[in-house]
């Protein structure tokens, strides 16, 4: 992929400004592109946020939805700052999905700057309301956390303390209609406190990735697996998982529905198991997962 070669000024009137932008309160009067400028017309979009010292735990968890949400072709959308968003921009990259940055400075002196950075303006989107040459400032972040929330579907919050820019910008994804989704943290960790405040107001608790993207784009991309191992059945594979369907039956009732053999029907059961199509339950009493 090729890059933008320095950058790219994007304005209301102009087809690629995106719509989420467009009824947004207090939105930008332009916006600065480097990078992968076709990254913004990606359908669906989630910002993830959060500490910027997240504890081991959360910068795993970080990894783990960027990571999955990039697979299932959703872009994730961060702030690059340290901790969580270096992480979620990371994993998205790793994944070979798409990540676009706001930036509180102007898009050809990104900070902080570093690796990621460099790698963020080649291989993502690095996004700023402010002109190139614009020296980050300390006013800058909480104003721009309004389009990393305003540019998503909805925010993700991974540790937040009770007060932090996380919380700001679950307030503009509130303010924007958009949806928040908070990850539960260990209760005695001083950054669980914020994501356990969101929750407590009515943000969604999420403890998958594949949640998210149900939400998304209606159904996770283990279930569409799933459904396309089940259209690759056959005989008795198929047999008995259609047997299945709303019912929990033991192997004798499975080998009586069936009309088939003893022996068969127990390994066929078996390796379907190993598919994760169904489960042997207490009692011997299979059903489908």
């Amino acid at each position: 992929m090729q890059a933008t070669p320095s950058y790219l000024a994007l304005h209301p009137a102009q087809e690629l400004w995106p719509e989420r932008l467009r009824t947004l309160e207090g939105a930008p009067q332009a916006l600065w592109l480097r990078g992968q400028v076709s990254h913004l017309a990606t359908p669906r979009t989630v910002a993830i946020v959060g500490s910027r010292a997240p504890s081991p735990y959360g910068e795993a968890q970080a990894r783990r939805f960027a990571g999955a949400l990039a697979r299932a072709g959703i872009a994730v959308v961060s702030g690059l700052a340290r901790g969580v968003d270096h992480a979620a921009h990371e994993a998205a990259l790793d994944a070979g999905g798409k990540t676009i940055a706001v930036l509180g400075c102007g898009v050809d002196r990104p900070w902080p700057a570093g690796p990621l950075a460099e790698r963020m303006a080649l291989e993502g989107l690095l996004v700023s309301e402010y002109e190139p040459g614009r020296e980050p400032r300390p006013h800058h972040f909480p104003l721009r956390n309004r389009i990393i929330s305003g540019l998503a579907d909805g925010v993700l919050v991974i540790e937040a303390a009770q007060a932090s820019g996380s919380l700001i910008t679950a307030r503009w994804a509130a303010d924007q209609g958009r949806i928040v989704w908070a990850l539960p943290g260990r209760v005695d960790h001083p950054h669980s406190r914020g994501t356990h405040r969101l929750l407590r107001d009515g943000a969604t608790l999420v403890e998958d990735p594949e949640e998210i993207v149900r939400e998304l784009l209606g159904t996770a991309p283990a279930e569409r697996e799933r459904a396309a191992t089940l259209e690759e059945l056959q005989g008795l594979e198929q047999q008995l998982v259609a047997a299945l369907e709303g019912e929990t039956l033991s192997s004798a009732e499975l080998v009586e529905r069936v009309q088939g053999e003893a022996v068969p029907v127990l390994a066929t059961l078996v390796e379907l198991e190993l598919r994760g199509l169904v489960l042997r339950g207490p009692g011997g009493l299979w059903r489908r997962l």
